[in-house]
């Protein structure tokens, strides 16, 4: 009785295979045979320029500049990542799994026929693949940009059955295994959507449909014009001001009396003016980004005008933490605040070579010159850190825990933490030099000059006259003795709940 099972198993498996190869030949027989108005001169091209993964890297390239943003440019590394682990499987254990031979190309007119036939075995299609890891790996990142690749990378699917070199089932399949390569990635590096909060959700935060009682803040030095008019667009209850970046604070502080919620259109410095107003008058805070660096509102995961707009008018907020730092700039008897770094010692001056060539050459290759040129110096700082009198290159003070290695590195994961991630780089020779090179051999955690706590308060003394320090990316002369600590859940910032 087994046998016989077995040989019914086998026959069945046997008729199955026979009856959909028997339709897979038909089906590409039937475009073969079928004319395609305008695809002759259009698809046998585009099946081309997929050889090697190239119409996916430029495609890559493409969404990268044009799109202008951090999601943009995951979606377009995703994208690529997707590719590569599909090619991966398709060509190391699909290829050789399933040695089927590729169609006959009888049928097939030569106007179609590629100039170079494939060598390779037929299942499962490796362009195929290629197209749907890049197209969904995209999509998980940005649906926009998703939706204007999935076309091109259809036509490119439907073009190795075009032009003859696949059957219709090489295609799905291999489709089907770009999809899943896609999903694995994300599987190992989680989309921005797939992450936590990044702050304690706020249930009393106003729905402002429309944007009404909102008052937003724009710094007009920044360059956050075409920002100023989305906001207007898209909340047109809103009132916008436009003002100078030391009118600031003194116009949100008016603005608080008569607004629900309290808006600021530019980067991080601006940003920060905003936050202080907000928490001392206890009002939500829109973060619209729009100056050149904006890592506060990328580590909320806001990225667009669009992500505020929605969060103001569902009422989505979550909670965060407020750095501080006391007494404040130039010895103030008013707390200094920072959304994101607080630092001594070669940060401010890479921030004033950054801010003095920003003008001439750009943003990007100023912060390259800035740090090229701390590298190479010593630049000794004495100071007592928690009573200990030592000489440091570098003191950071994140504004909750930063993700990565390194002395600076680049993204949280939580914003309401209660920690300060304190990173020193202690002095000595070349130390910037050696750091770096500690971190490219992965020994950073190692390195005799490198340390890093996560406290709740820092006590600073014994600081010379004329010290700088950076915060937000603003410097400022340091008093002679400061604490650095935190005001926990101290501010409420619009977000949306899903980010798509």
């Amino acid at each position: 009785m087994p046998e016989v099972d077995a040989q019914a198993t086998t026959h069945l498996r046997e008729r199955i295979t026979g009856l959909l190869g028997t339709w897979d030949r038909q089906l590409h027989r039937a475009v073969a045979e079928r004319t395609w108005p305008g695809a002759e001169p259009v698809l046998p091209r585009l099946s081309r320029s997929a050889d090697h993964g190239l119409l996916w890297f430029a495609t890559a390239a493409g969404i990268a500049v044009l799109g202008r943003g951090a999601r943009s440019r995951r979606a377009a590394v995703r994208g690529v990542a997707s590719l590569a682990v599909a090619s991966a499987v398709i060509n190391t254990v699909g290829k050789r799994a399933v040695r089927r031979n590729r169609p006959l190309l009888d049928a097939v007119p030569v106007i179609r026929q590629l100039k170079r036939h494939p060598f390779t075995t037929s299942f499962p299609s490796g362009h195929s693949a290629s197209a749907a890891a890049f197209t969904t790996g995209v999509a998980l990142e940005s649906r926009g940009w998703g939706a204007a690749v999935a076309p091109v990378a259809a036509s490119v699917a439907f073009s190795r059955v075009y032009t003859g070199v696949h059957y219709p089932s090489d295609v799905l399949v291999g489709a089907a295994l770009g999809a899943g390569a896609a999903f694995a990635v994300r599987g190992m590096v989680p989309t921005r959507s797939q992450l936590p909060a990044p702050g304690r959700p706020k249930a009393h935060a106003p729905a402002l449909r429309g944007g009404e009682g909102l008052v937003v803040a724009v710094n007009r030095e920044s360059g956050s014009a075409d920002c100023a008019s989305e906001v207007r667009t898209r909340l047109p209850l809103a009132e916008v001001m436009e003002c100078a970046p030391d009118e600031l604070p003194a116009e949100l502080a008016k603005a608080a009396g008569r607004a629900r919620a309290l808006g600021v259109v530019g980067g991080d410095g601006t940003v920060n003016r905003a936050a202080a107003v907000a928490a001392t008058y206890g009002v939500p805070l829109a973060v619209f980004p729009g100056g050149t660096l904006n890592h506060f509102a990328y580590d909320l995961g806001i990225e667009s005008v669009r992500d505020t707009c929605r969060a103001v008018e569902a009422g989505d907020a979550v909670g965060v933490d407020l750095g501080r730092f006391t007494p404040g700039p130039g010895g103030s008897t008013e707390p200094g605040y920072f959304l994101n770094t607080f630092s001594l010692g070669v940060y401010p001056e890479l921030v004033r070579i950054r801010e003095r060539w920003s003008p001439r050459i750009g943003p990007w290759p100023a912060g390259v010159l800035a740090a090229a040129r701390v590298l190479r110096g010593e630049h000794p700082l004495e100071a007592e850190v928690q009573g200990r009198r030592r000489p440091m290159w570098l003191l950071f003070a994140g504004n909750g825990v930063y993700r990565g290695v390194g002395p600076t590195p680049g993204h949280r994961g939580n914003l309401a933490d209660g920690l300060l991630d304190v990173r020193v780089v202690h002095g000595g020779r070349a130390p910037g030099w050696r750091l770096l090179a500690a971190a490219l051999a992965g020994r950073l955690k190692r390195s005799p000059v490198h340390a890093a706590r996560q406290v709740h308060q820092v006590r600073i003394g014994g600081l010379a006259p004329g010290t700088p320090l950076a915060y937000d990316g603003e410097v400022a002369p340091a008093p002679p003795e400061l604490t650095v600590d935190k005001l926990v859940d101290a501010l409420t910032v619009y977000r949306p709940q899903e980010l798509l």
